[in-house]
């Protein structure tokens, strides 16, 4: 039996699928992670290329 859920276990880890929805998964968390260290940094950029946006029309 043990030998059963190895096998799957294994499998599993050779799934592509699988490999990439971690490849996601860590992408997101990276994303999140550096907007939460850069926070206000990206809302000061973002409300100057909106303010700029709306001076220039």
């Amino acid at each position: 039996m043990r030998t059963l859920y190895w096998s799957i276990f294994r499998s599993r880890l050779r799934s592509k699928r699988g490999m990439e929805l971690v490849q996601v998964a860590i992408l997101v968390a990276i994303a999140v992670a550096l907007g939460l260290i850069f926070k206000t940094q990206l809302t000061d950029f973002v409300n100057r290329t909106f303010e700029g946006l709306s001076n220039f029309s």
